[in-house]
């Protein structure tokens, strides 16, 4: 079949073969395990809600980018003609569900479902894909996976310390050294449109310095000027585009500069108190720096927010959370503050993979391969294997006796580092030839033998 008419993907999307699904596995596993050994719970939830649970909680960019799905069935019926060319008053009829956009949403409708059922603070995790219909580009993809950990039900800074010692070590754990944490906190923003006199327009504000990596500073500039604030306003402030200082001086500059917003020293002191607990939880501060500049673009975000990325991989943040105190009130739920992050498994299996920090296992999921020369095969084997595996030793047997040859390869090909090769004199006498596959030497053992010495390696 021309390749022009093989069944193509949908663009923005991956098969995910093998040695990905392992690579994924494996980042998954040492997240999930650092996330319970800090108190948190499981969660999954499904991934179509309503569009009315999901409107109105991205900002206006974000919300451009969920998936909706058509009606079951005539999704048609009853729509007025007139309308029907109309895209946006036909939409609301026609789609009202959609694929879910990211995590926190769907946890704050559980939690609104279930909050008489829940002990607060309620610590949560979540790993499941997600779906964005944004534009493709190298670790970006229109479905990934996120790996949500939440707290709702507290405004201690004490738990904005825990996530950020979570992130040091779920990196650590991957061994990821080189990393930077940029921290800010979202009244600072607030504070600073406050003070040029557009309270009201924050969000038009943040999500334009959102695009600040991707576009540059005189790129947001303009744009924000093209928004209508104003120049000489915006110029008082561009300072916060380039700080250089360490953190210590640009707290500083900070308060000189907001030192008439109340909102602004609090955030600023919530920061400064932030720093302070991770030195307590012996969590080194040199991989994280101050940037007033940072605003994660998402609406419902309030107070403290963060982003990781990696100074020798251009693939965008890894992990990014903050703090959404009035969020719940969306759902019903007053004064429930949450605070959380998420880790970005797809681009962390990219920069993992650029950076070399695999093991050099993986992808190996066989760790033997008994070769099938004769129809005694099966009966000589069937005692040995079911103990390897018992002592965690994944095996397999060649299903067809074929050439030792092809067989090999096939090994090969699998990179299983281990052969077991039983010929005529070894069905005589009941031992087994076992080639490492890498060393190309081989030797020979006896069943228990053979158990003992795989089961160690």
């Amino acid at each position: 079949m021309p390749k022009n008419q093989l069944p193509q993907l949908v663009k923005g999307t991956r098969d995910v073969y093998a040695a990905q699904a392992m690579q994924r596995s494996y980042i998954i596993d040492h997240i999930k395990a650092v996330y319970q050994s800090y108190g948190f719970m499981p969660l999954e939830t499904p991934a179509l809600e309503q569009v009315s649970t999901l409107l109105g909680k991205y900002g206006a960019d974000g919300e451009q980018l969920i998936y909706r799905i058509l009606n079951s069935g005539d999704f048609l019926a009853g729509i007025d003609a007139s309308a029907s060319t109309d895209y946006k008053t036909l939409l609301p009829h026609i789609a009202e569900k959609g694929l879910r956009y990211d995590l926190t949403v769907p946890l704050m409708r559980y939690v609104a479902t279930h909050h008489h059922e829940l002990v607060f603070p309620f610590k949560r995790y979540q790993i499941q894909p997600v779906w964005r219909a944004d534009r493709p580009q190298k670790g970006r993809y229109r479905e990934f996976y996120q790996c949500d950990a939440d707290v709702i039900g507290t405004p201690s800074l004490w738990i904005e310390a825990e996530l950020l010692g979570m992130v040091h070590e779920v990196l650590a754990r991957l061994g990821i050294t080189d990393f930077k944490v940029s921290l800010n906190n979202r009244a600072i923003l607030n504070s600073i449109v406050t003070l040029m006199g557009a309270a009201e327009r924050v969000n038009e504000f943040c999500m334009s310095i959102d695009k600040l990596d991707k576009v540059g500073t005189e790129r947001v500039m303009q744009e924000l000027i093209n928004k209508g604030f104003e120049r000489t306003a915006l110029e008082k402030f561009a300072f916060i585009f380039d700080m250089q200082g360490d953190n210590a001086a640009n707290l500083q500059v900070l308060r000189t500069y907001l030192q008439e917003s109340d909102s602004g020293l609090e955030a600023i002191a919530s920061i400064t108190e932030i720093l302070h607990l991770l030195t307590k939880l012996g969590i080194p501060d040199n991989h994280i720096t101050i940037e007033p500049s940072l605003a994660r673009g998402l609406a419902y975000y309030t107070g403290t927010i963060f982003e990781v990325t990696l100074p020798n991989v251009s693939i965008g943040s890894i992990v990014g959370g903050g703090r959404y105190t009035n969020f719940g009130e969306a759902f019903g739920l007053m004064h429930m503050t949450g605070v959380g992050l998420s880790f970005g498994v797809d681009r962390l299996c990219v920069a993992m993979e650029s950076l070399g920090v695999f093991p050099d296992s993986m992808g190996v999921a066989t760790k033997v391969l008994f070769t099938n020369q004769s129809q005694e095969i099966p009966d000589l084997v069937s005692k040995v294997i079911p103990q390897l595996r018992q002592n965690n030793v994944a095996v397999e047997v060649y299903p067809e006796p074929i050439s030792l040859k092809k067989q090999l390869s096939y090994a090969n090909k699998k990179l299983i580092p281990f052969v077991v090769i039983i010929e005529e004199e070894e069905l005589k006498t009941k031992k087994y030839i076992l080639r490492d596959m890498n060393k190309g030497t081989q030797n020979l053992h006896t069943a228990q033998e053979l158990i003992n010495l795989l089961r160690c390696l």
